[in-house]
């Protein structure tokens, strides 16, 4: 009875539950995701989404979009900035479920808060819920579900629900209604990537409204599967072949899943980031420019060549993120991959050039470690006929490797400046008012006028 152990957890968990470290990153991560909420401003598929919630939305109301300014619904603003913090590739990443919780949760998060007057502990423990479940929810469908499926668009919709029907008060029957509806409706398909459509920032939209609509309705009494994720015609068996049920409920209420959580330091595809932090070690601990380099081959897990693999021939920013030569290249480049170098130069010569000489390849010791640790292999070829190795096996981000809230204070505010999204002075307002989130009484708007 996983689904039912899930809600009955989401619907109680109290404040007093979670240990104070927990807490403590659950205000790191909420930092960190504002930073990529407010990157996503004047990208064309967020302001279309923005535009279409502004359509169709209220043209007031209490939860703020954090791109363009302006107020809507809960519905509408939790669906535009779950657009807006997916787009920048810099949002957070838990391993061992391959899903990017903060996009999904923090969004209804906010936006219920800001309409229900909650207070900054509300949001931290309906948060803390969201992550929890989000995460149960992508480890239990396994390794066979991302191979086809966007693990931030299912297994996301489940945390939004959870997100959403804490603070909606639900008890753990109607949570559990709550999980029926939005598990039906968890969708998010990898095939975009292949041609550069702009459906991942829909797959966090639709998650986060999806989620928070389940919610809604089952306060007011509507119904949902019994069994969602384990039963017979449940997510499982539509959309796995090595669920393990076991996952749903491993160390609940004892292991915080979100402490596991992790940073992206370069703005790219998670599945990136290991080779581009080995290449670096060995850049620098050789003295090598990028001209001195002939050949990189990566020694990646599978899942790294199901995502990358299609990605050859970039045409856009956003699809550049997802290819591995073009990552490596910046980084061999610039010391980094970060939205200044993507926007200006993911096209350059220089960077196509070695893109061409960057390959990947299966490795049995990355693959058997996948998903549960990430570890970062290259051997790179000089054009002096060196061969060397490089290998992290935390990658820059990961709890063993993370980073300060100085570095995420700095991050957001590097995000903001680069999208125009905010003033520096609205941006360090409002980071310090989520510094200081549980202390809030209400949850009022972040940025207001100083956007």
């Amino acid at each position: 009875m996983g689904t039912a152990t899930l809600a009955r957890f989401a619907a109680e968990l109290r404040f007093e539950h979670i240990p104070a470290p927990v807490l403590r990153r659950a205000e790191d991560l909420l930092v960190d995701w504002f930073g990529s909420a407010i990157a996503g401003h004047g990208t064309r598929p967020v302001e279309t989404i923005a535009a279409f919630a502004r359509a169709m939305g209220p043209a007031e109301g209490e939860s703020e979009l954090l791109v363009g300014g302006g107020r809507s619904s809960p519905y509408f603003a939790a669906m535009v900035n779950a657009a807006a913090s997916h787009v920048a590739e810099q949002d957070d990443v838990h391993n061992g479920s391959v899903f990017h919780p903060a996009t999904v949760v923090f969004p209804i998060a906010l936006a219920w808060a800001q309409a229900l007057g909650a207070s900054g502990r509300q949001l931290l423990t309906a948060a803390v819920a969201g992550y929890e479940v989000g995460i149960r929810v992508g480890e239990f469908l396994g390794r066979s579900h991302y191979k086809v499926f966007h693990t931030t668009g299912t297994a996301g919709t489940l945390a939004a629900a959870a997100t959403a029907g804490h603070l909606l008060g639900l008890d753990a029957a109607r949570m559990q209604h709550a999980f029926g509806s939005a598990g039906t409706q968890a969708a998010g398909l990898w095939e975009f990537l292949r041609t550069a459509a702009d459906s991942k920032q829909l797959h966090t939209a639709h998650a986060a409204a999806a989620g928070l609509m389940a919610a809604s309705l089952a306060r007011d009494g509507f119904t949902g599967a019994q069994q969602i994720l384990e039963g017979p015609q449940g997510l499982a068996a539509g959309m796995s072949s090595d669920a393990d049920p076991a996952k749903l409920v491993d160390g609940l209420g004892t292991r915080w899943a979100l402490a596991e959580t992790s940073f992206k330091y370069h703005a790219s595809c998670r599945h990136t980031h290991p080779a581009a932090d080995a290449l670096l070690a060995v850049m620098q601990a050789h003295g090598l420019r990028a001209d001195d380099i002939e050949r990189v081959l990566t020694h990646v897990h599978q899942g790294a060549l199901d995502v990358l693999g299609p990605v050859v021939d970039p045409a856009t920013v956003h699809q550049s993120k997802f290819s591995m030569g073009t990552v490596l290249a910046l980084v061999a480049r610039f010391g980094q991959a970060g939205l200044a170098e993507f926007d200006a130069h993911f096209r350059d010569d220089a960077t196509v050039a070695l893109r061409e000489r960057v390959h990947m390849a299966l490795d049995a010791e990355v693959d058997a470690a996948y998903p549960r640790r990430w570890i970062g292999k290259v051997t790179v070829r000089t054009r002096d006929g060196r061969v060397l190795e490089g290998r992290v096996d935390e990658p820059k981000g990961d709890p063993g490797n993370t980073l300060s809230r100085d570095e995420i204070t700095a991050k957001a505010l590097r995000l903001a400046a680069f999208s125009g999204g905010a003033s520096e002075a609205g941006m360090r307002s409002a980071i310090a008012a989520l510094w200081r989130v549980a202390e809030a009484p209400v949850v009022g708007p972040l940025l207001g006028a100083a956007a």
